[in-house]
């Protein structure tokens, strides 16, 4: 069985907490990793839970702008033609294989 599952981060907390300590300040915890930073959290010493930020996922208002931006680019890029070079038989086809 591996060590971490797939995909789990592989770098070094930046910081480790008592589980007891998480528990009390889990909101400023949770504000520092959506900061970029890792922290792990610990049971008698022993790191047991790792804390990630998940980049993946688009927050407030600034994520919206993001996506309606690359959306009305994807629209744009459609109309013009430029995001489908070639032609459309053949693109089909090496998208089934």
């Amino acid at each position: 069985m591996p060590d971490s599952p797939a995909g789990a981060s592989q770098r070094q907390p930046t910081l480790a907490v008592p589980l007891a300590e998480a528990k009390n300040q889990l909101s400023a915890l949770v504000a520092r990793v959506e900061q970029g930073e890792e922290i792990a959290i610990t049971r008698r010493g022993v790191p047991v839970v790792r804390l990630v930020p998940d980049f993946g996922h688009r927050h407030g208002r600034a994520g919206r702008r993001e996506q309606v931006a690359e959306a009305l680019e994807r629209l744009q890029q459609l109309r013009t033609g430029s995001l489908l070079e070639g032609d459309l038989r053949v693109i089909a086809r090496e998208g089934l294989d």
